[in-house]
């Protein structure tokens, strides 16, 4: 029987720490070669595009996930998740919650393989659902002990920093400015949809980790290069999807490409992640193709589990 899911029944199965275990071994899976996922692909329409993005775990499942960048209120994304040994479809997800959770939960997977082990400061910048998710995800893998954040619109941040004390119960609060956000944490997330930089990496303290999840392009990007080249250490969650993007990402042209390290890698212990705790990491999320439909099946197993 195919298993159809709403943002609610997503919202309401799907924790923290059940969505950050099953991104690790997405991510894995990846780097050892039994989840088959190529870059993403996309199809123009009249003043936007739908991506299609697409995932094998091979001998187990196969699915995609499908989205268009209007930015419609109504728009939603589509992800199915297939049977590998029957090709019957197992699950269908409708709505942005399966994603909006895909791409905090890689965030809070990069926050245990990289941050400190001690991080507990937590600056946004940023306030809509994936800064939230970014927050939801981190306080899964570190005992946060103060949020701060910051957006353009006061209300906003005010909401965010709302909903982190009452949903998460971490001290939170908005600032007017993105230095106060910034300055002093030992985690930083950027969750914006803005084409230019609204981090100085000037501000960050040494041994911060930071989260990119939103433009990351030459040419259109919330970071400068300022920030790669204060990084210590640059990770992103598909080098092949990174190497894929047009225009290209920041962080996988020269003189950065050479030094950009799979996350994968590190969780294999197979490439070095932090060494000391005055390196600045950054992690500039993909959204490695795939994630959606690994987190749909962790989705169904829960589903299971209760029932």
């Amino acid at each position: 029987m195919t298993m159809l899911y709403a943002d609610p029944e997503v919202a309401a199965a799907l924790d923290a720490a059940t969505t950050v275990d099953a991104m690790r071994a997405a991510v894995l899976a990846a780097y050892e070669g039994r989840l088959i996922a190529p870059p993403r692909a996309a199809a123009p329409l009249s003043g936007g595009r739908m991506v299609l993005t697409a995932g094998h775990l091979v001998g187990e499942w196969y699915g995609f996930r499908s989205y268009d960048t209007f930015g419609h209120p109504q728009g939603e994304q589509l992800v199915v998740l297939h049977d590998a040994r029957t090709g019957a479809v197992r699950a269908v997800a409708v709505g942005e919650e399966l994603g909006s959770r895909r791409t905090g939960g890689l965030g809070g997977l990069a926050v245990d393989a990289l941050a400190r082990p001690d991080a507990a400061t937590l600056g946004v910048i940023g306030s809509g659902r994936q800064a939230w998710t970014q927050v939801w995800a981190a306080a899964a893998v570190r005992p946060l002990r103060e949020v701060v954040v910051h957006s353009r619109s006061a209300a906003r941040r005010e909401a965010l920093a709302a909903r982190v004390r009452g949903e998460l119960g971490v001290p939170a609060r908005a600032v007017a400015d993105p230095a106060s956000a910034v300055a002093g944490r030992d985690l930083v997330v950027l969750a914006t949809t803005s084409p230019t930089p609204v981090l100085r990496a000037a501000d960050l303290s040494p041994g911060t980790h930071v989260n990119a999840v939103g433009f990351k392009q030459r040419g259109r990007s919330e970071f400068g290069t300022d920030l790669l080249d204060t990084a210590d250490l640059l990770v992103t969650d598909s080098p092949a999807q990174a190497a894929d993007y047009q225009p290209p990402m920041l962080a996988a042209t020269p003189p950065y490409a050479g030094g950009l390290r799979d996350l994968g890698g590190i969780l294999a212990g197979a490439v070095p992640g932090r060494t000391t705790a005055d390196q600045i990491s950054v992690f500039c999320s993909t959204g490695l193709a795939g994630t959606e439909v690994f987190l749909l099946d962790a989705l169904t197993r829960v589903g299971a589990e209760a029932r």
